[in-house]
């Protein structure tokens, strides 16, 4: 049998998908592949963090069409499909104590009821390879942690016939990744190498407060730093939401090329025979689908 291979990635909100394994997908894209972004709410209550976009009425009035206009550019860019999960953005409570999450948001929602259309969706596209976070939600905003949970349920039961009856045939995805594009080891090589070059690094708070935590396992490191342009062109289309002289642009691309050269993952689940570390999220796969 002879297909082309298929990667899907869940995320909480649009723009999410351009910051987390994008180059990941231009790479696959541009070799063949077919690429599901899949969104899980629609960034509704996610605020305008582009400064030069602040305070424009007619943007705040529109919010959830305007971020959905950006999503169809960042896809158009990094060429891949994108589908809408349908739930309504969570926001990120502040305060102390914290504020309770509004009626109806994705995070409120019980993870059995809101994997079924994500299980539905995989069962149509039939990914060989899904994406996501870990249970930390990669920082720990309610909807990144539902993402994380309802994906996870999504993977184990869209497989199973006896799970989710009325939502299509059952189709088993091989293997599940979650997103590890910020681990102290590439913070501090990016650092070091902006201060070798005599430039100001964005980083060196950020590092005197990384403290002790646990760092997660990089099982699997993709070569994708030719893409790494478009990765900044879909984040940048997210314009309510990625200031273009903020903090993610200023480590120059050669500097990132040749420092960093990879986007990084954690192996969670496999139903094939792979060997770690890998370069590859189809590593094991491509030779059972023939490409």
């Amino acid at each position: 049998m002879s297909e082309r291979l298929r990667l899907m990635a869940v995320h909480a909100h649009p723009d999410d998908e351009s910051s987390k394994g994008a180059a990941t997908m231009a790479r696959y894209v541009r070799e063949g592949a077919e690429v599901l972004v899949v969104t899980c709410t629609g960034g509704e209550r996610g605020s305008v963090l582009n400064p030069k976009l602040q305070g424009d009425p007619e943007i705040e009035a529109n919010i959830d069409e305007i971020r959905r206009k950006e999503m169809d550019a960042a896809r158009e860019i990094l060429g891949v499909e994108q589908a809408w999960l349908g739930f309504v953005d969570s926001g990120l409570p502040e305060g102390d104590p914290l504020p309770p999450l509004p009626d109806g948001c994705f995070a409120l929602q019980p993870v059995e009821k809101a994997a079924e259309p994500l299980v539905r969706l995989m069962r149509e596209f039939r990914p060989h390879v899904v994406t996501t976070y870990d249970e930390n939600g990669g920082y720990p905003h309610p909807d990144h942690i539902q993402t994380h949970k309802v994906s996870v349920a999504a993977f184990d039961a869209a497989g199973d016939p006896d799970a989710y009856r009325e939502a299509g045939e059952p189709w088993q995805p091989l293997k599940l990744y979650y997103n590890q594009g910020i681990s102290r080891a590439r913070v501090q090589a990016l650092h070091e190498a902006m201060v070798a070059r005599g430039l100001e690094s964005p980083y060196g708070e950020w590092l005197e407060r990384w403290g002790d935590r646990d760092e997660r396992d990089i099982t699997t490191r993709v070569p994708c730093a030719d893409y790494f342009g478009l990765r900044d062109q879909a984040l940048i289309a997210h314009a309510t939401q990625v200031d273009p002289d903020g903090f993610w642009f200023r480590v120059p691309l050669e500097v990132q090329r040749e420092v960093w050269p990879t986007e990084d993952y954690e192996l969670v689940r496999s139903l094939v025979d792979t060997d770690l570390p890998e370069d590859d999220l189809f590593a094991g796969i491509r030779a059972a689908a023939n490409v």
